[in-house]
């Protein structure tokens, strides 16, 4: 993703008040703020896939227990500003690092991750496209969750 395009994110999200992303929709069913608290796990957990990728061969990564993380951080108790400021930071340092990658590494660095591509390795470029289908997926969930 594009620094301008983060920035557009960041300027949207930025407009949603405090009490409708904290609505829960359902019972069992996240919250805009533990969406977007889930996408900050996503970008700490991509983070360390996309650096080890490159300075290791074959890692194997777990998958997170999304909702256990989510427990932990109690991102439904955090403040949207603080939720939002770290997935600013985080999604701007990510697209830089992604723009950082040797071009040699995109198709030859593979990992497996988890269950993704269904326990097969993927290459570091899979991985960055895995990356921002995610990120995308979750910001249309909260889109719906806010009315948007």
């Amino acid at each position: 993703m594009r620094r301008e395009e983060i920035g557009a994110i960041y300027d949207w999200l930025g407009t949603l008040g405090e009490e409708t992303v904290s609505r829960v929709p359902a019972p069992g069913v996240w919250s805009p703020k533990q969406v977007l608290g889930h996408l900050v796990d996503s970008a700490c957990n991509n983070h360390a896939r996309w650096a080890r990728m490159v300075t290791e061969d074959a890692p194997v990564f777990p998958l997170w227990d999304q909702d256990a993380w989510d427990l932990a951080q109690d991102w439904q108790g955090c403040p949207w500003a603080e939720i939002l400021s770290l997935w600013h930071a985080y999604n701007l340092h990510l697209a830089r690092f992604a723009s950082l990658l040797p071009a040699d590494r995109l198709h030859s660095a593979c990992a497996t991750v988890g269950r993704l591509n269904g326990g097969q390795p993927m290459t570091l470029a899979e991985l960055l496209e895995h990356y921002d289908r995610h990120l995308h997926h979750h910001l249309a969930q909260i889109r719906e969750r806010v009315g948007a």
